[in-house]
């Protein structure tokens, strides 16, 4: 496992290199547009993720280099009693240290952060094809108990 891990809040410096994460797979692939400058969509959104106390975009350094990137958003809610959820969004690793421990590190100091929010629960979701990230999250101990649904608009 990398012992040398550093987590620390994403800068707008870090934009290129989160965004090269998020492409790297078959999904992001379609999805994502790597570009220098990077699109202003994802300028305007990391500008509103720092605006707002509840959401953190955090970036995992090796040796001086981004190689994870995770979304933490703390959400309140009335049910169960006003509890606050730690939502987790957006986890990648570089492909280089998938499998050597990275990914595990980088999840449990995300629940960690949210523990220490006052969270109640930690949720994350993920498309139902990467079956290995399955895998990845049900051996750190998340459970598939909700079924979700989602409308593109």
């Amino acid at each position: 496992m990398p012992a040398n891990l550093i987590f620390r809040t994403a800068t707008l410096a870090d934009l290129p290199a989160i965004i090269a994460l998020l492409a790297d797979d078959a999904l992001g692939r379609e999805r994502e547009v790597l570009a220098d400058p990077p699109d202003a969509r994802y300028v305007s959104a990391f500008d509103a993720i720092c605006a707002d106390a509840n959401q953190r975009l955090v970036v995992a350094e090796l040796d001086g280099q981004v190689v994870g990137t995770l979304q933490l958003s703390f959400v309140p809610g009335l049910s169960h009693t006003g509890a606050w959820r730690g939502q987790i969004e957006s986890v990648r690793i570089a492909a280089q240290l998938r499998g050597a421990g990275a990914g595990q590190q980088m999840l449990e100091w995300a629940v960690a952060q949210c523990r220490e929010r006052g969270c109640t629960v930690v949720q994350l979701t993920t498309d139902k094809s990467r079956a290995d990230a399955h895998r990845f999250y049900e051996k750190l101990g998340f459970v598939s108990s909700h079924l979700g649904f989602k409308r593109k608009l």
